[in-house]
C-alpha cells in the first residue's frame, strides 16, 4: 500500500507543486482530478473549503482524512486582502499541516471567485495568474461575472490561456447578480458554447441559482430544479457545478444537490470561520443572531470568551456589522493562534465535526480519495485532459463576432460574495 501511495505521490501531483515541495507526502493534484473523482463515484459532490485562519484549514484536512474523502482548499481573491491565507500563500499551508497530520487524501488548492470586474481587472490578471500557480495553485475559478454576458465570455477566452492545461478551471455566469435575477440556460449555454468553440473546456461552473453568500438574509436558498435544468443544457459541454454560497442550506437540499444535479463541488467558508471562533450556529451552519442583530457566541466553544469580547469592541470601533466580522481575521490571526492549547483543540475540533458530517451525510464524498488515486494512476499523469471537445464552430464564435452579439442581459449588481 505504502508503494502504490509513492506512486499516486510521483504520478499525480504537478510540476508546479513537486518543485516548490520537494520532500512533501502530501497529495496536492490538480482540481481536475477532485472533480473526476465525484463523477466517476456519482451523486455526490465534495467540500471547497475557504481556509480563512488555520484552524479552519487544520479542522477540514483532518475531517478529509477520517472521511477518505478528497477535497479542494480554497480562498477568494477578496478573501486575500483581510486573512493572513492568500492565494500566493494557500499551497505552502496545506502542505506543511497536511504533512504534520499525515493527511494522504487527493488535495486541491484553487483559487476562489479570482474576480474581474474590468479590462484593467484583465489586464493585471495576466500576471498574477501565472504567479498563483507558480505558487502552488492547482484550479482556479476566473468570476467574470460582475460584467454583462458578452464582456464575461470575452475575458474567460482572454485569461484561459494563462491558465496551465493540467489545472482545475471554474467559470461564473450570474454569480454577482443577486437579486437581479437568477441564471438561466440561454445565459449558461452562450458562456460555455463561446469558450467550447475557441478550445476552451471548464471543469465547473457556477451559477447564481438562489445563492446567498455569508451570513443568510434570505430563506429561498438555492434552486435545485433549476440548478438541474441549466446542467441538463450544458450537458453535451462536459462541464459540472460549482455550488457558491453553501452555508445556511438546510441539508435535503444540499443532498438533493448532490444527487439530482451534476454539481461536484460545494464552497463553504462562512460557517466553517463562525465554528472555529466558537459563534452560534443552526443546524445548517449559518449564523444565529439575536435580536439585536448581533452574533452568539458560546460559552466553552471556539475562542476565549475574553477573545471574544476583544473582537468585538474592534468591530464595533470601526463600524462593522455583523456580516463583516470576517474582516477580523487578519488583525486577530495571531492572537487565535496564541490561544491555549486547549482552546486552539476546540476551535479545530469544531471544524472537524462539522465537515466530516458534511462529508459523509449531506455530500456523499466518503472514500472518494481512492477513486482519485485510482484516476491518476489509470492515467499515469496529473494531467487528466478535458472532459470535452469542441463541437461549436469557431468561425461564429470568434473575437469580432462576440463583440457584436447582444448581451442577453447587461444588469449587472454589486455585492460581497466570499461564501
Amino acid at each position: 500500500m505504502a508503494d502504490t501511495y509513492e506512486k499516486v505521490l510521483e504520478l499525480g501531483r504537478p510540476d508546479t507543486i513537486k518543485r516548490l515541495f520537494p520532500h512533501s507526502k502530501a497529495l496536492l493534484v490538480s482540481g481536475k482530478v477532485i472533480d473526476r473523482a465525484m463523477l466517476k463515484k456519482g451523486n455526490c459532490m465534495t467540500i471547497a473549503a475557504n481556509c480563512r485562519n488555520y484552524f479552519v484549514l487544520r479542522g477540514v484536512l483532518l475531517a478529509a482524512q477520517k472521511a477518505n474523502a478528497a477535497i479542494i482548499l480554497e480562498i477568494a481573491k477578496s478573501e486575500s486582502n483581510y486573512c493572513h491565507i492568500n492565494m500566493w500563500n494557500l499551497a505552502r499551508y496545506v502542505d506543511t499541516v497536511a504533512n504534520e497530520l499525515g493527511i494522504t487524501v487527493p488535495l486541491a488548492i484553487h483559487a476562489d471567485h479570482f474576480t474581474i470586474k474590468s479590462q484593467q481587472d484583465v489586464e493585471l490578471a495576466k500576471k498574477q495568474i501565472p504567479s498563483l500557480f507558480e505558487f502552488g495553485i492547482t484550479s482556479i475559478a476566473i468570476d467574470a461575472s460582475h460584467l454583462p454576458d458578452r464582456d464575461n465570455l470575452l475575458a474567460n477566452i482572454e485569461l484561459a490561456k494563462y491558465v496551465p492545461s493540467w489545472a482545475g478551471y471554474e467559470t461564473e455566469v450570474g454569480e454577482i447578480k443577486g437579486k437581479e435575477g437568477l441564471s438561466t440556460p440561454e445565459e449558461a449555454l452562450f458562456l460555455i458554447k463561446g469558450l467550447n468553440a475557441n478550445n476552451i473546456f471548464p471543469d465547473w461552473i457556477a451559477l447564481n441559482n438562489g445563492t446567498t453568500h455569508g451570513i443568510q438574509d434570505s430563506n429561498a436558498g438555492i434552486q435545485v430544479d433549476l440548478t438541474a435544468k441549466i446542467h441538463e443544457a450544458i450537458a453535451p459541454y462536459g462541464v459540472s457545478g460549482a455550488q457558491h454560497g453553501t452555508s445556511g442550506n438546510n441539508s435535503d437540499r444540499l443532498r438533493e444537490i448532490a444527487t439530482k444535479t451534476t454539481t461536484t463541488k460545494a464552497n463553504v467558508a462562512t460557517a466553517l470561520q463562525m465554528l472555529a471562533w466558537g459563534v452560534k450556529v443552526d443546524e445548517y451552519g449559518n449564523a444565529v443572531l439575536d435580536d439585536k442583530g448581533e452574533l452568539i457566541k458560546e460559552k466553552d466553544k471556539g475562542v476565549t470568551d475574553e477573545l471574544w469580547q476583544e473582537m468585538v469592541s474592534y468591530a464595533k470601533e470601526k463600524g462593522w456589522p455583523a456580516k463583516n466580522y470576517k474582516w477580523l481575521n487578519l488583525p486577530f490571526e495571531m492572537k487565535f493562534l496564541s490561544e491555549p492549547k486547549e482552546v486552539r483543540e476546540r476551535m479545530t475540533k469544531a471544524v472537524e465535526d462539522f465537515v466530516y458530517d458534511l462529508l459523509v451525510n449531506v455530500f456523499y464524498a466518503q472514500d472518494s480519495a481512492d477513486i482519485a488515486k485510482e484516476l491518476i494512476l489509470e492515467a499515469g499523469s496529473f494531467d487528466l485532459g478535458p472532459k470535452a471537445k469542441r463541437i461549436e464552430n469557431p468561425e461564429e464564435w470568434t473575437i469580432e463576432k462576440i463583440k457584436q452579439m447582444k448581451d442577453l442581459r447587461t444588469d449587472v449588481g454589486t455585492g460581497d460574495y466570499d461564501d
